[in-house]
């Protein structure tokens, strides 16, 4: 048999600092579950009505499917790459560098988002609504959540664990509040009037009335499940890196399906159609009357709901570029590790650094721009998700029929997904053709569409660039980073390669 070990030392990152409640905490902050809900809800429901609850559920499936991927590839290589690292050894270094891309890039885009989300609300919960419209206070404020974002994410991981516990506890108290209180007025003795008892065609599949209405539904739905996969990028610092990260992937998965098919049905139940389609935040709609003096707990919630997805988005980039810069994808100077912290310290601010730049050029620009930005970037998701599934596929092969589990969750599971992943990111392309889709036209075209794939194709352009490089020579040759050569990962007894009928072990 011949196998190779991981190194002891690793990355240099923090050993042993996640357990599998702290693991599973980030991934569901990473997803800003109430954010998600704000921004998405309200145009799921226009787009198929009362069928909202099972257009959540339909898209939940394909994030789970790919989740059994990256739980996969985890157990055999738990490396902080992620898709760069396993993409890298199932399909070369080009693909495994685009995969790592575009990990980067929807980090970026979501950045400038979220930080704009947390400028706004924070001025709507202290009172002063003039200044939350303010654009330039606004902005400012928002690069002042990232700027302390990044100093927590550069201080090391335990601080961050508290942090978002402390964060995602007040989201889901918020939620829960949402619901019970939702569910308390329909159901008592004087049920708003637009109130509406729920019932099981909510949860009909076959009940969509518009197949253009199923397809946006699913397609809006499918992308607020995006962030769990942070619990995977922190596996280096996880107590044990091969189990956890992955059995926190399933759980954040399954705990977010559940609270959005809760709220979607709370929400309808209460408010009814008319008042929650095409409205940008459900939850001012409806905070006044279902909160009344307590309403302020429900901007809280998106505030904190947007600043801890800002911290938890940096985690996994910061990682991502280290791992990319270990293996020579990119400049050494991107593998520095805090010696105190034990934190990837340049990635970490170079992150910061863009983010800031790119949401203020965007903001300059034009807030149509940023706006458009933020609704191209399911075209990154989709592409590395997908990418995941297939690296799953393809680096497993010479094993995925010797048993049943292997067929099911090696092959059968990560292709569903991914498929589902790619036929998503065509659609979408598609749609996004269209220049009334969004805000902006370029080139006669939907502008979403030319920043979504153009953000891609920079990638290529960037990654022919470094190639020219001499420290790049050693990874596009495939010697620092290829399917049977080691992985710098903390455990020592970790141990990969080929056996010798071709399984892995």
């Amino acid at each position: 048999m011949t196998t190779t070990t991981a190194s002891g030392a690793g990355k240099g990152l923090a050993k042993g600092q996640l357990g599998l409640i702290g693991s599973t905490v980030m991934g569901l902050a990473s997803t800003a579950p109430v954010y998600s809900l704000v921004a998405t809800l309200g145009f799921v429901i226009t787009a198929v009505g009362f069928q909202a609850p099972i257009a959540f559920i339909l898209a939940f499936i394909p994030m789970f499917f790919i989740a059994f991927a990256y739980r996969e590839l985890n157990r055999a290589v738990p490396d902080c790459g992620t898709t760069f690292t396993w993409a890298a050894k199932a399909f070369g270094p080009r693909v495994g560098w685009l995969g790592g891309w575009g990990v980067a890039v929807a980090g970026i885009v979501v950045l400038a988002n979220l930080a704009q989300i947390a400028g706004i609300y924070f001025w709507i919960l202290v009172g002063q609504t003039e200044l939350s419209q303010t654009v330039w206070v606004t902005t400012l404020t928002g690069v002042v959540f990232i700027v302390a974002m990044v100093y927590v994410s550069y201080r090391g991981i335990e601080i961050g664990e508290k942090l978002q516990n402390v964060l995602l506890g007040v989201q889901y108290l918020a939620l829960i509040l949402f619901v019970v209180l939702s569910f308390a007025s329909v159901f008592g003795a004087t049920p708003p009037a637009a109130s509406v008892a729920p019932t099981l065609d909510w949860f009909n599949p076959f009940a969509f009335s518009s197949f253009d209405g199923f397809t946006e539904s699913i397609l809006l739905a499918l992308f607020i499940y995006w962030g769990w996969d942070t619990c995977l990028a922190l596996n280096e610092e996880t107590k044990d890196p091969q189990t956890i990260p992955g059995r926190a992937a399933l759980i954040s998965t399954v705990v977010l399906v559940i609270t959005y098919v809760l709220v979607t049905v709370a929400a309808m139940s209460f408010a009814g159609l008319d008042a929650l389609a095409d409205q940008d935040d459900v939850f001012l709609v409806v905070k006044d009357a279902l909160f009344g003096p307590w309403a302020w707990l429900l901007v809280l919630a998106v505030l904190i709901s947007a600043v801890s997805s800002t911290q938890t988005t940096i985690l996994p980039t910061a990682r991502g570029t280290l791992s990319m810069a270990v293996y020579n994808a990119l400049p050494r100077r991107f593998a520095t590790v805090h010696p105190r912290f034990h934190t990837p310290s340049f990635s970490t601010l170079v992150m910061g650094v863009v983010a800031v730049v790119y949401y203020v050029g965007m903001t300059l620009i034009s807030e149509n721009f940023l706006a458009d930005s933020i609704y191209s970037l399911g075209l990154a998701i989709a592409f590395y998700y997908g990418l995941t599934g297939y690296s799953c596929v393809w680096y497993f092969r010479r094993e995925l029929f010797d048993n049943s589990y292997n067929i099911v969750y090696k092959f059968l599971f990560p292709l569903l997904g991914a498929l589902a992943l790619t036929a998503a990111f065509i659609k979408s392309a598609i749609d996004m053709l269209d220049p009334d889709y969004g805000y902006t036209v370029i080139w006669g075209i939907g502008g979403v569409f030319v920043i979504g794939i153009g953000s891609l194709l920079i990638g290529v352009v960037l990654m022919i660039a470094w190639s020219f490089f001499p420290g790049s020579k050693v990874y596009f040759r495939g010697e620092s980073l290829n399917e049977s050569t080691d992985v710098l990962v903390p455990e020592e007894d970790v141990v990969y390669g080929r056996s010798i009928d071709g399984g892995r072990v």
